[in-house]
C-alpha cells in the first residue's frame, strides 16, 4: 500500500483546476517546470539557511509539488499534452526536485553528510527503477513501499516535527539510516514488477 494508490481520488480534486489551466493554455510541460522551479527555489533557502524552524516551509512546498506533478500528467493525459520531451522532462524533473528539497538534511545539527547522500542516491535508484521496469515490462512501476508520494510523507512529516521541536535533530540519522533501507527496498519491488511473466510483454 502506498500514496500512490490514493492518487485517483486526489487528482479528482484537481480536476477542475486542471480544465482551468487547459483554458488559459498553460501546457503541461509549463506546470512541470514550475514544480521544478519550487523546488529548486525551496531547496536553495533551506540549504543556504539551515535553522530547524525554516523546515516548516518543506511540507507545503511538498504538498504544492504533489498537486504540481498530478496536475501536469493530466493535462498531458486528458488534453492531448503527451509528448517525448514531456516525459523525459518529468522524469528528470523528479530526481531534481527530489535532490533539492531533501539535500538540506545534510545542514542540520547531527545530520550524517554520508548518510544523506548515500539516501539521496537511493531515492534516484528507486526512479531509475522504475523507468528501468517500463522499459523491460512496458510499465512503469509504482511499487512501494517509499515511492515519491510516499517520501514526501514521510521526509514533510520529519521536516514539519523538526520546526516544531528542533531537539528532534538528534534521531535525524536513524530516520535516514530507516529511509535508506525502504529506499532499498522500493528499489528491488520495482525491479521485481519487471520480471514478473504478465510484465513482459
Amino acid at each position: 500500500m502506498t500514496l500512490y494508490q490514493v492518487k485517483p481520488a486526489f487528482q479528482a480534486l484537481l480536476r477542475p483546476l486542471m480544465f482551468w489551466l487547459y483554458r488559459q493554455r498553460i501546457v503541461a510541460n509549463h506546470v512541470t517546470l514550475a514544480a521544478l522551479a519550487l523546488s529548486a527555489i525551496a531547496g536553495a533557502m533551506l540549504f543556504f539557511f539551515p535553522r530547524p524552524g525554516l523546515f516548516m516551509l518543506l511540507p507545503i512546498v511538498l504538498f504544492i509539488r504533489m498537486a504540481l506533478n498530478a496536475l501536469d500528467g493530466m493535462l498531458a493525459r486528458e488534453c492531448g499534452q503527451q509528448s517525448r520531451a514531456g516525459a523525459i522532462l518529468n522524469e528528470a524533473g523528479d530526481v531534481i526536485s527530489d535532490i533539492a528539497l531533501y539535500l538540506p538534511f545534510i545542514m542540520l545539527p547531527e545530520s550524517s553528510a554520508a548518510l544523506v547522500l548515500v539516501m539521496l542516491f537511493c531515492a534516484m535508484m528507486t526512479e531509475f527503477c522504475g523507468v528501468l521496469a517500463q522499459t523491460v515490462g512496458g510499465t512503469r512501476s509504482y511499487a512501494g513501499p517509499l515511492g515519491k508520494s510516499d517520501r514526501a510523507l514521510l521526509f514533510g512529516a520529519w521536516a514539519l516535527g523538526l520546526a516544531l521541536w528542533p531537539p528532534l535533530c538528534g534521531w535525524n540519522n536513524i530516520v535516514w539510516g530507516a529511509a535508506t533501507a525502504l529506499l532499498i527496498w522500493t528499489a528491488i519491488n520495482r525491479c521485481r514488477s519487471a520480471l514478473r511473466p504478465e510484465a513482459v510483454k
